[in-house]
């Protein structure tokens, strides 16, 4: 009982402290909202969880939940280290639970590991190991990790010691059991808790990217001169008017996951669409839960920061002019309604200007909900530092690259933008902005890059023309921007980067490969190193069409072997346009025989088509399910035997099916396919992006 004494003590949160004894308490770095379990059918297995700090330290523990489940759970090695890759840790450090190696956690219960000295950097990763022995009968879980989480296989055994990641051949991307990390002996001071739904979740932004908005806000503080942590309290689907069993409103979970943080010194409150959407309640029911969750959290010292509940016209059919008309008047509540210590104004900072009722362009994911990495950002930049109360000493100028998603061509230029703003109360000084290219770009600014004086509120922007080196590779390349200025006599800096598309124009096939097309529309091609660009129309690919184009290698389809390529995307035309592989005695002239093609199509999945009587028409058909890509399709040949198969990631193959192709005899040509089946849509092109083709013969040993 002394051991579960001391572990209830170092959970519960402590009062604001003056900044010399505030070090020594602990400050949560990160943090998530456990809310379901279910269970793993597994036994004697180790999991490797890593979490992406906020703040840094000297010390480190642990805090873990068995909180949904009805039978306790054993714990009988647990570790943490700094994370090198992937599952890999460098010195795991054991961790003990009132001195002990092992701990259960009674059903509903709660446990905080001692502390561990390891200095820990701000906005790094550290890796938590558990090992349970014995049958695993539960995991209590925070499903939504947008993060690998490794496990090893049933009967791995313990592996939370290991420095390598070897034995953790198993993943997922949900956190178990672990529900909190803090630190102490860091600048720190405390840590600002997000309180939301699947927008702070980090739904629609980059997996294993932290690119969630408390992700992004954890970057802006860590820049400050005491600087906080930020714990992310998202669960998707959550509400404030009402929960469920596996998901608690927000009132109901409050003192669970903002009042109990260990350093907790403000809360972010950005929840109410999911009430107003689905949820079926009112805006004076939303209302009054915001009162409610304030008025708790003030009686217990924390600072409350409003958000606006943001657009979501379009997001299934949820949106009605009455659910509009109630999202003004919560917003209004939120920005006027003198109950918060201050609002982030979400809603301004997404909003279409021309329609308010839906997001940006730039900032929606797709769903018309939840935004996109650039929307994160935008949620982040719209959160006042100061008024967090959590921080001090935080930079005033912001430097921001637009456009959001830039699309470059090699070989020409393409116009890049930084935004610096002083959002700050005073004036900075000697504001210089640079930019950061990937190796062998070239940037060109129009005019200088240094302005002497940035009044509080004003901007000044600097525009370059940006061109990418000529063989760059196709695909997406960062592009970042760093400014620096003077506040209050000191040295300060901000940074930004954006995600930049580089598409190909067309240019030549270089031999050995060549190029055939069968198309009314004239088909063009590009080639960069080992990647290919086809944009082709064609009515159709199969039966009496066969309209398509092609890159291929002549007499390289061989007689006993495979052809293998990988289509990273297609988009134009309509849902039916193909990109893939092709064999044939001859592609120039498919009725020589041997014809056969392997597609992803564009929104109806595979598709094999063969030519069964040699006739040059492809008439017989397999496959079918979803589309995805990047995509990597095999066709693998004995004689006039053909198999297909298709796979995510190039390592575990789908068989699609099998054919016989009785016309195909000896070596025969194999290509890379596209055609936009554009028969109801006339004159459109598909354009069909490869990044990987080969061939291989099979010996007589294989």
């Amino acid at each position: 009982m002394a051991v579960v004494a001391a572990v209830l003590a170092a959970l519960l949160p402590t009062a604001p402290a003056a900044a010399g004894a505030q070090q020594q308490r602990w400050t949560g770095t990160w943090a998530t909202a456990q809310h379901a379990s279910y269970d793993p059918g597994t036994s004697e297995v180790t999991v490797r969880i890593p979490v992406h700090v906020s703040a840094g330290g000297t010390s480190v523990r642990i805090r873990l939940t068995n909180e949904f489940t009805d039978q306790p759970v054993t714990i009988g090695h647990a570790t943490v280290g700094r994370r090198t890759s992937g599952s890999s840790v460098s010195g795991p450090r054991d961790l003990t639970f009132g001195g002990k190696g092992e701990v259960t956690i009674p059903a509903g219960g709660q446990a905080a590991s001692d502390g561990v000295r390891i200095p820990v950097a701000a906005r790094s990763d550290l890796v938590v190991s558990l090992y349970f022995p014995g049958r695993l009968t539960h995991v209590s879980q925070h499903w939504m990790g947008l993060q690998t989480v490794y496990w090893t296989p049933d009967g791995g055994g313990d592996h939370a010691g290991d420095a390598g990641g070897g034995a953790f051949t198993t993943t997922d991307a949900t956190f178990p059991f672990l529900t909190g990390v803090d630190v102490r002996g860091g600048p720190a001071q405390g840590s600002v808790v997000a309180l939301g739904d699947s927008i702070t979740d980090g739904a629609a932004s980059t997996s294993s990217a932290n690119r969630r908005w408390p992700d992004y806000l954890a970057a802006r503080l860590s820049a400050c001169t005491i600087p906080a942590g930020v714990l992310n309290a998202g669960i998707s689907g959550n509400r404030i008017t009402a929960g469920t069993d596996g998901n608690p409103s927000a009132p109901e979970r409050l003192e669970r996951d903002v009042l109990s943080q260990p350093g907790a010194r403000t809360v972010v409150l950005f929840e109410g669409v999911n009430d107003l959407s689905w949820g079926g309640a009112t805006g004076d029911q939303v209302i009054d839960g915001m009162r409610e969750i304030a008025r708790r959290a003030h009686a217990r010292g924390l600072r409350v920061i409003g958000a606006t509940v943001v657009p979501y016209r379009g997001w299934g059919d949820w949106w009605n002019e009455a659910k509009e008309a109630d999202r003004q008047k919560v917003n209004t509540f939120v920005r006027h309604g003198g109950v918060f210590d201050g609002y982030a104004d979400f809603d301004k900072a997404v909003r279409d200007p021309d329609d308010p009722t839906r997001y940006g362009a730039a900032f929606d994911s797709g769903d018309h909900l939840h935004p996109n990495d650039t929307g994160m950002k935008a949620f982040a930049d719209a959160v006042d530092l100061a008024g967090l109360g959590a921080a001090r000493g935080c930079p005033s100028a912001r430097v921001r690259l637009t456009p959001y998603h830039p699309s470059l061509q090699t070989g020409r230029a393409t116009e890049i933008t930084a935004t610096v703003t002083n959002t700050g109360p005073e004036a900075v000084n000697r504001v210089s902005t640079r930019l950061d290219l990937p190796g062998g770009w070239s940037a060109e600014p129009a005019g200088g890059t240094r302005t002497r004086f940035l009044a509080s509120g004003d901007s000044t922007t600097v525009t370059w023309t940006v061109t990418p080196a000529a063989d760059t590779t196709w695909g997406t390349h960062e592009i970042g921007v760093h400014t620096s200025f003077v506040q209050d006599g000191r040295t300060r800096r901000d940074s930004d980067s954006v995600d930049a598309t580089v598409t190909p124009a067309p240019s030549e096939v270089r031999a050995p490969y060549l190029t055939t097309a069968s198309t009314t529309e004239k088909a063009q091609y590009a080639q960069n190193s080992d990647q290919f660009a086809i944009w082709a129309g064609g009515q159709d690919l199969s039966g009496w069409k066969d309209e398509k184009a092609a890159v291929y290698l002549p007499d390289a389809a061989p007689t006993s072997g495979t052809v293998t390529a990988r289509v990273v995307g297609q988009t134009g035309s309509g849902p039916s346009a193909k990109a893939g592989i092709a064999v044939a005695n001859d592609l120039t002239a498919p009725e020589a025989g041997g014809y056969a093609v392997l597609t992803m199509s564009a929104q109806f999945g595979l598709e094999f088509l063969t030519d069964s009587d040699g006739d040059g028409r492809l008439d017989t058909w397999a496959g079918g399910g979803s589309s995805y890509h990047p995509a990597w399709l095999k066709l693998v040949r004995d004689g006039t035997a053909y198999t297909a198969y298709a796979s995510a990631d190039g390592t575990a193959w789908q068989q699609v099916a099998a054919a016989t192709v009785p016309s195909a005899s000896g070596t025969g040509d194999a290509g890379l396919v596209a055609s936009a089946v554009n028969l109801n849509y006339p004159g459109q092109i598909t354009t069909a992006l490869f990044d990987s083709f080969s061939t291989h013969e099979f010996s007589t040993h294989e």
